[in-house]
C-alpha cells in the first residue's frame, strides 16, 4: 500500500462517482503522462458504456490486472472516451465534470503503424470502471492479492431464436463440473444473452460482465434454450489459475 508521510496541508483525497451514474454523451478528463509529458489532461466524452476489451497483460500493464498469468488476456467492461489517451496515460484518472474519479485509464484502440513505431490515440481509448478498480484496489489493500469471479462455462459466439427473434449472446460449448454454472443448472448449447439488466452480445461480453462481479456474488443470467427465454440465478466462485 502505497502511504505519504506528512502530507501537505492542502493535499486532499479524490472524490469517487460511480460507474453505474455515467451516461453516453457525459464530458469526462483524462489525466496522465502520455509519452512522458507529466501533468497532462485531455477532455472528451463517454462514447460508450460496458465496451469488452481484450488486453494483454504482458503488454497492457493494467494496474488492475493481479493474478493473472503473465501474457495472459484480460477482458474488461470498459468505459469507451473520446479523450486523448496516449502511453504514459495508463493508471491515471478518468473524471467527470465535477472532478470524481470514474475510471482508471487503461488501453487504447489503434490502427497501427506502417513504420513499426507505436500507434497514438485515435479517438477510441478505455478506462476501468471505478466501481470494479475501487473492488480490486480494495482486496490488494487487505490481503495483497484479488480473487476474480468464475462463471464455469466455456462460451462462444452465437445466436439463437427467440420466438421470432434472431438473438445474440454467448453460447455454453462446456460447463466446467462443481461450478456456480453446473449446480444452477446451465447445460451446453445454452444462449446466454443478459447478466442482470446488462445485454451480453457476444463471449466476450459475457466473460467481461462476470469479471467485474464479486466472488460470491449472486447474478442473474437470461439464458434461450431450445427457443424459450428462462432466467437463472447462479452463485459465482473464485478463478484459479489454468
Amino acid at each position: 500500500m502505497l502511504t505519504i508521510p506528512d502530507p501537505p496541508n492542502e493535499l486532499t483525497p479524490r472524490t469517487f462517482g460511480a460507474s453505474d451514474h455515467l451516461a453516453v454523451g457525459d464530458p469526462v478528463m483524462a489525466i496522465g503522462n502520455p509519452l512522458g509529458l507529466s501533468g497532462t489532461v485531455t477532455t472528451g466524452v463517454v462514447s460508450a458504456l460496458d465496451r469488452p476489451v481484450s488486453t494483454s497483460d504482458s503488454s497492457s500493464q493494467d494496474p488492475f490486472a493481479q493474478g493473472q498469468s503473465q501474457g495472459e488476456t484480460v477482458v474488461t467492461n470498459a468505459v469507451q472516451t473520446s479523450a486523448a489517451i496516449n502511453p504514459g496515460n495508463s493508471g491515471g484518472a478518468l473524471v467527470d465534470a465535477s472532478g470524481r474519479l470514474v475510471g482508471i485509464n487503461s488501453s487504447i484502440a489503434s490502427t497501427g503503424s506502417s513504420s513499426g513505431g507505436q500507434s497514438g490515440s485515435i479517438g477510441i481509448g478505455f478506462a476501468i470502471p471505478v466501481d470494479q478498480a475501487r473492488m480490486i484496489a480494495d482486496q490488494l489493500i487487505t490481503d495483497g492479492s484479488a480473487q476474480h469471479a468464475f462463471l464455469g462455462v466455456t462460451p462462444s459466439d452465437g445466436t439463437a431464436k427467440s420466438g421470432s427473434a434472431t438473438r445474440s449472446g454467448a453460447k455454453i460449448e462446456q460447463v466446467s463440473q462443481g461450478s456456480g454454472a453446473a449446480k444452477a443448472g446451465l447445460e451446453v448449447g445454452d444462449l446466454v444473452v443478459a447478466v442482470g439488466d446488462a445485454p451480453v452480445t457476444s463471449a466476450e461480453s459475457l466473460v467481461a460482465h462476470v469479471r467485474e462481479e464479486a466472488v460470491g456474488s449472486t447474478v442473474k443470467l437470461t439464458v434461450i434454450r431450445d427457443g424459450k427465454s428462462t432466467q437463472v440465478d447462479v452463485t459465482l466462485g473464485e478463478r484459479t489459475e489454468g
